[in-house]
């Protein structure tokens, strides 16, 4: 399964906590919720994400 970035970012700008998100999506580990705040942040910077 998947879910969109937007969509985990939009769910903690709503004040949804990453323990809730990682509850309601138990596919999804705080690692993943981390890797969305950080490509958020270098999407505002401008800045290339490049998959490890």
């Amino acid at each position: 399964m998947r879910i969109r970035v937007q969509d985990v970012l939009e769910m903690l700008a709503a004040g949804t906590t990453a323990e809730q998100i990682l509850t309601e999506y138990p596919y999804l580990e705080p690692d993943d919720i981390r890797a969305v705040l950080a490509y958020a942040a270098a999407q505002v910077a401008g800045t290339a994400v490049i998959a490890a």
